[in-house]
């Protein structure tokens, strides 16, 4: 296996462990080696957004997207980091996106309605 692959492996363990601040180390290590990776950012995302680091965070999902424009989880959780951040009218758009590519997703229409009211 590539380092790459290692240090992926490594933060995903972390997270496992709900050691999410130490889970970034080597999840950014990971990232700079390959930044097109969308599941490295994926999981950078998650451990920043799970340590209260919406900022991050949102710059992970956004990085995404970049790369994958109808990603759905991106756009939830993109929304979520929106809405946490103070910034619910930017957070419904990523969440209407969410749910329009996803509308099975019980846990997305939930999100977008609790914002909605």
């Amino acid at each position: 296996m590539s380092e790459t692959y290692d240090l992926f492996q490594q933060g995903r363990e972390h997270m496992k462990k709900g050691m999410n601040a130490q889970a970034t180390v080597p999840l950014e290590k990971a990232k700079r080696r390959e930044p097109a990776k969308t599941s490295i950012r994926e999981a950078l995302g998650i451990a920043y957004f799970r340590i209260r680091r919406f900022a991050e965070a949102e710059s992970e999902f956004r990085a995404i997207l970049e790369l994958r424009p109808v990603d759905d989880y991106a756009h939830f959780a993109l929304g979520r980091c929106l809405e946490k951040q103070g910034r619910p009218d930017e957070a419904l758009g990523h969440l209407r996106l969410a749910t329009f590519f996803r509308p099975q997703s019980h846990e997305y229409q939930r999100a977008l309605e609790a914002l909605e009211h």
